[in-house]
């Protein structure tokens, strides 16, 4: 312990070795705590092509920006250069870790990882969404793990996992709390409605399966693996396909659901078929359900639009009624057919064939929806149904805003590597080009993605 000295001076006026009545106590300041060191860490092969440098300065660019204005806080605003705060934990610099590492930044790694070891804390008197901490902050800590064997992310990882649980281990039913607090672990649904999306309680196993893998634990497994089979077992469904909503309290789902692979369903499909994976491919009835759930989207969703037959995948409201409404969020589900249909070829080699050809179809339509002014999509596109009509693609004025979302480009790079067709690579050349042209500068959502400027939305 280190005592700061005080000067006493001469005790107001008596000797100079007299001591003071009610002098003031030692300053006692606290030992700082020990820094965590990192580990000698390997980092990937870093010699890039002209694309690939591109691509690194640009989220240096973002980066940067963070770092100056918002460090450790979860949000950036760069247009008022200040900040907010929704977990209080980090979450951009989370989010951006493992790409950091990646793309081989040591000196960006290192301040990263300095910070989540030695600052981070999630022991908050904050109430934070299940599925948005699991898929960002746990989800961040594995991911770290595995590419660096750094045991700092995997004591994080138990931390976050342990004060998320409550969500799952409290409620009523098998259907998960959608928020919990990580300090006092009270649990509550939505504060805007009962139900819970079916992507939220649905896009938490592979997070929390990892868990129980890399600590031998299984009750993360377990906890995940109840919410699991509870979907699995109810009503409601249509060849595969499962309503938007469920109650935490009741376990049900909402009678009338829409049926789509959009917001609020996009992600149980995707996970399906990557708990499968993630398993060894021995849980089988992961695939089952994913199989199904396929073979669902073409027969009720899938259609082509006029005057050029692009495909879309859209939803049936009410679980009845087709539109042809497609979100951006539903274009991860080409990059997920494909990814599948390489890992069926042999078990059902129809369905493999069927689903690649199915994810070509969709990607050129996820492309299409970037053929706009600035080169980027809007966050909802619709299709034309009338034979007559001039155009295959209709956007809204309310839907024309664009979001920064990941979806296309991560479809486009299973597409690259399953086929080899350099075309999705150039495909997305275009639209890193586009965001750099027409997001840089203001680095802002674009609002407005038919005309060459952009608008701000307020906490920018």
């Amino acid at each position: 312990m280190q005592i700061e000295a005080v000067n006493l001076g001469d005790g107001g006026g008596g000797d100079n070795g007299d001591v003071a009545v009610n002098q003031p106590a030692p300053v006692v300041k606290p030992e700082p705590k020990p820094k965590i060191p990192a580990p000698d860490t390997k980092f990937p092969h870093t010699e890039q092509n002209e694309r690939q440098k591109f691509v690194v300065d640009v989220f240096l660019h973002a980066w940067k920006g963070y770092k100056e204005t918002a460090w450790g806080h979860d949000h950036a605003h760069p247009i008022s250069r200040t900040y907010d705060d929704w977990f209080g934990v980090g979450l951009t610099l989370l989010d951006a870790l493992d790409t950091i590492y990646i793309m081989g930044l040591q000196q960006e790694y290192f301040a990263a990882r300095d910070w989540i070891a030695n600052t981070m804390d999630f022991n908050k008197d904050t109430d934070v969404n299940l599925f948005e901490c699991t898929i960002r902050v746990l989800g961040s800590m594995l991911s770290a793990y595995h590419l660096t064997k750094d045991e700092i992310y995997k004591v994080k990882a138990i931390d976050i996992g342990e004060r998320l649980l409550p969500a799952l281990s409290r409620s009523v039913s098998a259907v998960p709390y959608s928020d919990v607090n990580l300090k006092t672990g009270n649990t509550h649904a939505p504060k805007w409605g009962p139900d819970s999306t079916v992507s939220e309680v649905t896009t938490i196993q592979i997070e929390f399966r990892d868990l129980s893998f890399i600590t031998g634990n299984p009750k993360y497994k377990d906890a995940v693996d109840r919410v699991s089979s509870h979907i699995a077992s109810l009503n409601g469904k249509k060849d595969g396909l499962i309503p938007m909503w469920v109650n935490a309290n009741t376990g049900l789902f909402r009678p009338g659901g829409t049926l789509t692979v959009g917001a609020r369903a996009d992600s149980y499909y995707e996970y399906l078929l990557k708990q499968w994976i993630q398993t060894g491919q021995t849980e089988t009835h992961y695939l089952t359900e994913y199989l199904e759930a396929i073979e669902g989207i073409q027969k009720h969703l899938v259609g082509h639009s006029f005057p050029n037959g692009f495909t879309y995948v859209g939803e049936l409201i009410g679980g009845v009624t087709p539109s042809a409404k497609m979100d951006h969020l539903a274009c991860f589900l080409p990059g997920t057919l494909a990814l599948g249909s390489t890992l069926i070829s042999s078990s059902h080699p129809r369905q493999s064939m069927e689903h690649l050809q199915l994810a070509k179809d969709l990607t050129a339509t996820c492309h299409q929806m970037y053929a706009t002014p600035t080169g980027l999509s809007p966050e909802i596109t619709y299709f034309n149904l009338n034979q007559a009509a001039k155009d295959d693609l209709i956007v809204k004025p309310l839907d024309r805003h664009n979001l920064l979302r990941p979806e296309t480009v991560e479809s486009l790079f299973y597409l690259w590597r399953i086929t080899k067709d350099t075309k999705y690579r150039d495909w997305g050349w275009d639209i890193v080009q586009a965001f750099e042209r027409y997001t840089k500068v203001l680095w802002c959502v674009v609002l407005h993605v038919y005309k060459c400027e952009a608008h701000l939305r307020p906490g920018m």
